[in-house]
């Protein structure tokens, strides 16, 4: 027993030593490398970059190396400083020749991000369908929950942990009406009380195709959207932006970036590849334009695209940035999984 202790331990301290040497040495050896602030400036017409230098002062510059002001950029990037501009009484009433209000900006702001270990962390399969035309203004929560079946939508009472028969019966059958095969592959939606509607849910069928589900009145609100031949969905993200202009993103089987309009139509993005299980994505969008923030595993990459038909206008790329020290990990910014890694 004591031998066979002994051996546990030195066989402990080898995996210790493997594991906290080389980082230890990754950790005080392997500088930072972070890209700057990076948002794309309609009015200005480039990329406005904001980082802190050796004196740790904040330094706010452009593409072409001319430095700016905290006030100067405040109005270079109107619609992402609003209220600032408001409160100073800096707020102008035409930007690119546009005119503007600061409801039409709070209107049509949005951030969306999309992060690996979201993607590729386990799901419980279990959702929350919210009405969608509720007489009340606030949103909320049902009192039941549902799942998918190799045969159906199932709704399951809370309270009593009982399958819902007849609502079961009635989603389910309003699916196979617009031919959704089960079970689904995927499944996009935001179950929250806090925004400010509900567009329930967009789902992938078992032979990926692309539907809008959501409850209204109670009954179910079953859309297939046509997706253009040779394009196989992948990945879907429910949006509800307040504007209200967009229904959702979708990814495809070669990991190119639509965006899905309020009808149903669908848009292919100037975006390159983007693959929601290995890189992640941000975007600001305004009325004017889209900065879009594409990390991969060693390069930020910045796009700027115009917020009416998305097409590139400029693009900025950080080259090897670093975002885990090297060595033995048990944790990966990938998953949400605790395993050992290199």
């Amino acid at each position: 027993m004591i031998r066979f202790s002994k051996i546990f331990l030195y066989l402990t301290v080898i995996v210790l030593l493997i594991w906290q040497v080389p980082w230890a040495y990754a950790f005080l050896t392997t500088k930072s490398a972070r890209s700057p602030f990076t948002l794309y400036s309609s009015v200005l017409g480039d990329f406005i970059m904001m980082q802190p230098d050796e004196h740790k002062q904040m330094q706010r510059f452009d593409s072409e190396g001319n430095f700016y002001t905290q006030q100067t950029v405040d109005s270079l990037l109107p619609t992402f400083y609003l209220r600032q501009l408001t409160t100073d009484e800096r707020f102008p009433d035409t930007i690119c020749g546009r005119a503007v209000s600061p409801k039409d900006v709070q209107m049509t702001n949005f951030t969306f991000k999309s992060v690996p270990s979201a993607i590729n962390a386990p799901q419980t399969g279990l959702y929350f369908l919210m009405e969608s035309m509720s007489k009340r203004v606030d949103l909320k929560m049902p009192e039941d929950a549902f799942c998918f079946t190799a045969d159906g939508m199932e709704f399951i009472r809370m309270e009593t942990n009982r399958v819902d028969e007849t609502k079961s019966r009635l989603f389910t059958d309003m699916l196979q009406k617009k031919g959704f095969a089960f079970p689904a592959a995927y499944v996009s939606g935001n179950p929250t009380t806090r925004k400010d509607y509900d567009e329930g849910y967009l789902l992938l069928d078992a032979n990926h195709k692309l539907y809008h589900l959501k409850c209204t009145k109670g009954r179910p609100y079953v859309k297939p959207i046509p997706v253009p031949d040779g394009i196989r969905p992948e990945y879907v993200f429910i949006t509800e932006f307040r504007s209200r202009q967009t229904l959702g993103f979708m990814v495809d089987n070669n990991h190119r970036f639509y965006i899905i309009a309020k009808d149903g139509s669908m848009i292919q993005s100037a975006l390159p590849a983007f693959d929601p299980a290995k890189d992640e994505l941000t975007i600001f969008g305004n009325m004017f334009d889209w900065t879009v923030k594409l990390s991969t595993a060693t390069d930020d990459c910045y796009y700027a695209l115009d917020a009416t038909d998305y097409s590139l206008i400029k693009e900025r790329i950080y080259r090897d940035v670093r975002r885990t020290v090297p060595g033995l990990s048990f944790t990966s910014p990938d998953d949400k999984f605790v395993k050992p890694r290199f």
